[in-house]
């Protein structure tokens, strides 16, 4: 729905020879929850719809500035229903600061927790606050970090951004505006209050005089109201029904528009009421598509039916512009209209030159027809069939950002209570440094010289009964101490001093080590010994495949994707680990490496442990790949042997770019014409004569590993420094973690579970655990 607006927004600008980024949607969504339940909406929800309700506020305070720009709001009726709090208490509830200000830093605190907001011992959550002496830590709601502020009495002496993960400052600021702390709570403390009718409003409240309200399809927009209302309780104070929604809308302080499914797009933009004193919507306007005119779907057609099905879109472009229709075209980069030319140019539908189309450099989600104007706009996604995969905005999580691998952290930075390595006594956790007297028989006595500073390490007791040991390192053996690194983000056990379970656990690293040893050297040696095939730099065609990808890459992905590319790059042989979660994007790093393998005039091999993992594997790099003259076949027991047959050959002879295989792919049998990159996907779920065939590819070839969980001697090398690593610890932005409940079977729940899930559109999947009686549920 906000995409919607914002590409009839930038439409818009371009006819006007605006900044389409000068006015771009606010999203105003609905709680998830309902008030009256025991879970609170999600924060990221709760601080899009303060962000949008503080800056309406902020543009009504400025609308007298005339180069202020009219926002555009996006909502749903169900958001729309929802009461809010009233503009005056908004008010009230916001406080700004700046460095230099004077204030009792208690008394802050205090007016923060009458906004609903949380005191902690650590600030890790929107809407917590954490006061240490001088030091406040506050996550204000409309702030994508927590924010430090240090006083020196009751004076501010700095305000800083926060790392909520490492609890370090980011970035200095002059000045800090709070907003409440929640929105639920103060709506409920208003209803204990019996204050509602002063504290309650909707989004209409936050609207000046003259705004026009767009509906799209009023039809069903009532429908989903009416639906949304049964799940409310009877005379529920947080909410407006659908005639009190009318009442306000249509009273004679908005203006209305109603466009339906199949109304076309107006002339004039500004005739919807978008202009610099009206620029106000609350529904997305509907526009007419190049639905009837695209040239692919989202299935993969084949190369031919691509091609063919792009020539006849090519020929429709040609068709408006004889008509007298302006036509343009908007491609993402430099890249997509030079090729976008060359196609034109190879249809010669316009030899004389006579009618050519506009070429722009832009974002556009997808094209459109004003038939009234003539006037038609393209983008890249309908030429080349692909279709970028955009979501709602949301607030990028400091926790996004923050969540980095361990391994990334400075080792030498310790921090009490981090766990350490003593090369002597093993693991144990560090208390801090500690200054002893020089002459001290013992730790604690106490003498009037001045003493060394010692790291305490504190181990398991022997017994429940005991307390826990502590080691007194001096700080001239502190190169005996080292950050504990482990897999994972389990806690290790402690050991105990003087028992044996440590000498034991060195003594099996070491075995481990010798055998790894004679392995490491024979192929690092042969490694070394060989040059490799360096890859040439990213070309057009790498550019352009890379932007179409239709997710955003998290900055972990792209350090990935960097790291694998400069390897390829070498003179050397790649070998490198990928280490993240299913579903964090390390399938796309290993796209991105085979396509750039291909052109580089090499072939490609990805090894994988199951035939169902081969079949999406296959499926997904066939869709990627579609546009571009790459072929990729895949291998495994589910083919016939003929089918078999015919891809080895073709492997041989070159003719097959990537291929994707199990177990199958490393027998003597098959064998490459130019193999330049092999892919391993889950390693540590291959046997050892599998992985005894790895090890002679690696001699030869770039190899890139994937593993979610890799074993323990592939990490192994990896962290020693033998194998490059790269970690993809950031989940994808539009990726919401799962919320489990467990409850006894009660078939209310069930039901309104199901209801809310198909009023916003959404899928259900119900597990059954009875074959005998999975008709009857259903």
């Amino acid at each position: 729905m906000q995409q919607d607006a914002e590409t009839w927004l930038q439409w818009a600008g371009t006819r006007d020879e605006k900044p389409s980024t000068a006015r771009r949607p606010l999203f105003y969504p609905a709680w998830e929850h309902l008030p009256h339940e025991d879970k609170l909406p999600h924060a990221d929800i709760i601080t899009e719809r303060l962000d949008t309700l503080c800056q309406l506020l902020s543009w009504r305070d400025s609308e007298s500035e005339p180069t202020s720009l009219a926002p555009v709001v996006v909502t749903s009726i169900q958001a729309l229903m929802q009461r809010t709090l009233a503009p005056e208490v908004l008010t009230a509830s916001m406080k700004s600061i700046r460095v230099g200000d004077q204030m009792d830093p208690l008394d802050l605190v205090e007016w923060l927790e009458e906004q609903a907001y949380e005191p902690e011992a650590k600030v890790t959550q929107k809407g917590e606050i954490s006061l240490r002496g001088g030091i406040l830590d506050v996550f204000v709601m409309t702030h994508p970090w927590p924010t430090r502020i240090e006083f020196f009495g009751d004076e501010i002496t700095s305000i800083r951004s926060l790392d909520p993960n490492t609890q370090k400052s980011r970035e200095t600021m002059e000045h800090l505006t709070f907003s409440p702390g929640g929105e639920l709570g103060l709506l409920k403390k208003a209803v204990e209050a019996n204050r509602d009718s002063m504290a309650f409003a909707s989004l209409f409240n936050f609207l000046p005089t003259g705004t026009c309200l767009v509906w799209c399809d009023p039809g069903s927009i009532q429908e989903s109201a009416e639906d949304y209302l049964i799940e409310v309780p009877e005379e529920d104070p947080y909410y407006l029904d659908w005639d009190q929604v009318l009442q306000k809308a249509l009273g004679t302080s908005f203006d209305n528009h109603s466009l339906e499914p199949t109304s076309p797009l107006p002339g004039d933009p500004h005739a919807l009421g978008f202009s610099e004193e009206k620029g106000w919507s609350l529904f997305d306007p509907q526009m007419e598509s190049m639905s009837h005119y695209r040239p692919m779907g989202t299935i993969r057609p084949e190369m031919h039916v691509m091609e063919a099905q792009r020539k006849n879109f090519m020929e429709q472009m040609h068709r408006w512009l004889r008509q007298g229709f302006t036509v343009v075209v908007v491609c993402h980069h430099e890249a997509e209209a030079h090729r976008f030319s060359e196609i034109w140019a190879e249809h010669r539908l316009d030899e004389d030159g006579s009618s050519q189309p506009q070429v722009l450099i832009g974002t556009l989600r997808e094209g459109m027809i004003a038939e009234a104007l003539q006037w038609v706009v393209v983008t890249d996604a309908e030429i080349f069939g692909r279709y970028k995969i955009q979501r709602p905005r949301r607030l990028k999580s400091a926790h996004a950002v923050a969540t980095r691998s361990i391994m990334q952290v400075d080792f030498s930075d310790l921090e009490e209570g981090d766990y350490v390595v003593h090369l002597q006594h093993g693991i144990g956790r560090f208390q801090g440094l500690r200054r002893l007297p020089a002459m001290a028989s013992k730790p604690g006595q106490e003498t009037s010289e001045q003493g060394a500073e010692y790291l305490v390490i504190e181990y398991a007791s022997k017994g429940w009964s005991e307390s826990p040991p502590k080691l007194y390192v001096p700080v001239s053996e502190a190169h005996l101490v080292s950050k504990y690194i482990g897999g994972g983000k389990s806690r290790p056990p402690l050991n105990t001093l003087g028992s044996k379970r440590w000498q034991t656990t060195k003594n099996q690293a070491e075995k481990a080590v010798r055998d790894l040893a004679g392995d490491l050297l024979k192929i690092q040696a042969m490694r070394d010994a060989e040059s490799g095939f360096a890859f040439e730099t990213d070309g057009a065609w790498q550019r352009e495949f890379e932007s179409a990808f239709p997710h955003e890459e998290t900055q972990d992905q792209w350090d990935a994707i960097d790291a694998t590319k400069k390897d390829m790059e070498r003179p050397k042989a790649m070998d490198r680990l990928v280490c993240g979660d299913v579903g964090f994007g390390k399938t796309e790093v290993a796209i991105r490496a085979a396509f750039k393998a291909v052109m580089g005039g090499r072939q490609v091999a990805v090894l994988v442990p199951t035939t169902v993992l081969a079949q999406q594997h296959y499926n997904t790099f066939a869709d990627r790949m579609a546009p571009y003259p790459i072929r990729v076949e895949w291998l495994s027991r589910f083919q016939k042997p003929s089918q078999a047959k015919a891809v080895i050959q073709q492997l041989a002879t070159g003719s097959v770019d990537i291929v994707i295989g199990t177990h199958k792919l490393i027998q003597k049998s098959v064998a490459f014409k130019n193999l330049g990159l092999v892919i391993i996907d889950e390693e540590q779920r291959f046997g050892v004569a599998q992985k005894e065939s790895f090890k002679q590819m690696r001699k030869l070839v770039d190899v890139l590993t994937l593993s979610a969980t890799p074993i323990p001697r592939t990490l192994h090398l990896a962290l020693m420094g033998a194998r490059d690593m790269s970690t993809i610890e950031t989940p994808p932005q539009d990726r919401l973690p799962v919320e489990t409940i467990v409850i006894p079977f009660d078939e209310e729940v069930i039901q309104n579970a199901l209801r809310r899930e198909l009023q916003r559109q959404g899928q259900v999947y119900f597990l059954h655990n009875r074959v005998s009686t999975i008709e009857a549920v259903a």
